[in-house]
């Protein structure tokens, strides 16, 4: 199963310099790496980064990734948190997420 995590542009380039991230400000504060499902990724967009402009949206495959736990969150659903820093050969793709007329453009997920 793939997951998503959204970066802002500049822990994307981050993440492709260093080879790994301990995450955005709010995975640091939070101690883990916080990431979406397809089912809620496009509201975590809407709720955290509404009018950013420079996100890319990265997908890491779930399976046989450690240590990950699906934690209860946001209205009970379960979210998928990485207590590890995520390496940049977890990602599977990454794909640019272009702000238009204040809404996320989602490429097709699976």
């Amino acid at each position: 199963m793939l997951i998503y995590k959204i970066f802002r542009a500049p822990e994307w380039a981050d993440l492709q310099a260093n080879g790994q991230t301990d995450g955005a400000p709010i995975d640091l504060a939070d101690g883990y790496i916080h990431f979406s499902t397809a089912e809620t990724v496009a509201k975590t967009a809407a709720m955290y980064f509404a009018d950013a402009d420079d996100l890319v949206l990265v997908a890491v495959q779930s399976d046989g990734l450690a240590p990950v736990k699906w934690e209860e969150a946001r209205g009970g659903q379960l979210f998928p948190h990485l207590y590890r820093a995520l390496r940049l050969d977890d990602v599977v793709w990454h794909k640019a997420l272009p702000l238009v007329d204040g809404v996320h453009q989602f490429p097709a997920l699976a």
